[in-house]
């Protein structure tokens, strides 16, 4: 995702927007000139075609703004869900060494009378709990079709 392409999209925004306020101030122009009993009659046709004309301009500058919103929104979108996809990982990982970090630290309290500790076993068996426990929940994830 480029940064410099919101930058672009807001800037085009931005320049919409002034132009948008410049054709809505020469509309007021017009009709200010139309209302005015200065004014003459016999050119009063042509300032309708022209006050017509802005009016069809204000509308695109309006098309013209809604289509950088949705372009903008759009990006906006797509970077959220780039940011999800990354925090998904980073949960997935976290939750899947959470049991065997539980099973290394109740091992780690060097209390006297776990009876695995003594025991040959002991140390491939809390190993081996670590690695399954990781196994499982890594299971669980894929057949919940959360990977």
């Amino acid at each position: 995702m480029d940064k410099d392409l919101l930058l672009s999209i807001t800037s085009l925004q931005e320049t919409t927007i002034t132009i948008r306020e410049n054709i809505v101030e020469k509309q007021r122009i017009i009709s200010a000139l139309m209302k005015s009993k200065i004014f003459p009659k016999e050119d009063y046709e042509k300032m309708r075609i022209m006050f017509k004309d802005v009016s069809s301009l204000l509308d695109h500058s309006s098309f013209n703004f809604e289509r950088l919103e949705f372009l903008q929104n759009t990006f906006l979108g797509l970077l959220d869900m780039e940011q999800n996809r990354v925090i998904k990982i980073f949960t997935v990982v976290t939750v899947i060494f959470m049991p065997p970090t539980l099973i290394a630290s109740m091992y780690g309290m060097n209390f006297h009378f776990m009876p695995e500790l003594s025991q040959k076993w002991g140390y491939p068996f809390a190993v081996l709990l670590m690695i399954l426990s990781s196994v499982i929940t890594l299971l669980f994830f894929k057949k919940k079709k959360w990977l």
